[in-house]
């Protein structure tokens, strides 16, 4: 099982939907408010291939009209954190 990059990526594609914008959408909102991001890179954040900087998650916030503490999930399991925490051990 791939290692998660993230715990914002499951709640980040929830709260998207529920407003009813796709990625590009969303990905065009990110660039208005000077973030040059794809819906591809969109799409790694939320299914936790790709971590998201302290700075992209207050502009996806911002373009989602979200508060910040909307992306993180209510309830973080210790096991999630230690997955995003940990390096892959380098070969």
């Amino acid at each position: 099982m791939p290692r998660k990059l993230n715990i914002i990526g499951k709640r980040l594609r929830q709260l998207r939907q529920d407003r009813g914008v796709s990625l590009a959408r969303l990905a065009a909102k990110c660039g208005v408010l000077g973030w040059d991001v794809s819906g591809g890179t969109l799409a790694k954040i939320e299914t936790q291939q790709r971590s998201a900087y302290d700075c992209e998650l207050l502009i996806l916030g911002k373009a989602l009209s979200a508060d910040i503490k909307e992306l993180f999930p209510e309830k973080v399991e210790r096991i999630a954190l230690s997955e995003c925490l940990n390096k892959p051990v380098r070969k």
